[in-house]
């Protein structure tokens, strides 16, 4: 028998790199915005553009997709793993 601690401990590594896109993401969007104020005119509304892409419709809106792929290939490594040979 295989050990499954293996997978999990994966899992962990994985939730880690998850977080850690979603809070630079949330830092840049702050930075944008305070960029977006400070500047105004054309540059704001430019500003404000891509935060929308980046936020709400870019790549924010498929980060509960990823994960729930990646948690879902995990627990079916998890169960279907780990059988003797």
């Amino acid at each position: 028998m295989e050990s499954k601690k293996g997978n999990m401990q994966v899992l962990v590594g994985v939730a880690y790199g998850i977080i850690a896109i979603a809070v630079i993401a949330g830092i840049g969007l702050v930075v944008l915005n305070n960029l977006g104020n400070a500047t105004g005119g054309a540059a704001n509304t430019s500003i404000q553009y891509a935060m929308t892409q980046l936020g709400s419709t870019g790549l924010l809106s498929w980060l509960p997709a990823i994960i729930a792929l990646v948690v879902g290939v995990f627990f079916l490594t998890y169960f279907m793993g780990g059988k003797a040979k």
